[in-house]
């Protein structure tokens, strides 16, 4: 299983809103190399961590990504070129840590694997921290097992602050 986190609360550089410029990359991901998009999750309204006073909220979803029957499962390395390629073309920048962006894509764990260095370091450091990871997280993948902590995702955002955190209609 593939867990990959979206994203935004910029429009984008096409005047996509953030959950349009969600949905729209939510589509390219079941078009990457060997990998077909299973299930995505609600997309879900959440303030900026940390808060940051003027910046807008962010929509926040996870899809669930599998390989083709039969095919490895992606290098890490590779899938994180392919989802900061997907990043790009919706004119994500990097000006500063935790900057208001246009699009997000986080890998949050490929298959189990664990993974110190180099990038992208597996399962994702700070996931099991994010309500706004983990709620959309128990949307695909309710029995997902953190490979490093052996605790549920919905267990994990039991111990999250889930204030801000809210299903968008």
């Amino acid at each position: 299983m593939i867990l990959i986190a979206l994203g935004a609360n910029l429009p984008g550089p096409d005047g996509r809103d953030a959950l349009e410029t969600c949905r729209a990359a939510a589509a390219l991901l079941d078009t990457l190399p060997g990998l077909r998009l299973r299930a995505l999750s609600r997309w879900y309204g959440t303030a900026p961590v940390p808060p940051s006073p003027g910046v807008p909220d962010y929509v926040n979803g996870v899809a669930r990504l599998a390989p083709h029957p039969g095919a490895a499962p992606p290098d890490p390395a590779a899938l994180l070129a392919e989802l900061q390629r997907i990043e790009h073309r919706f004119g994500r920048v990097r000006p500063y840590p935790n900057a208001p962006r246009t699009l997000d894509l986080d890998l949050i764990d490929l298959d189990g694997a664990l993974r110190d260095a180099p990038d992208p370091i597996l399962p994702h450091p700070r996931a099991h921290l994010r309500a706004f990871v983990l709620a959309p997280l128990a949307d695909v993948a309710p029995g997902w097992v953190h490979p490093r902590l052996g605790v549920t995702a919905a267990a994990l955002l039991g111990t999250t602050d889930q204030e801000g955190v809210r299903v968008l209609a």
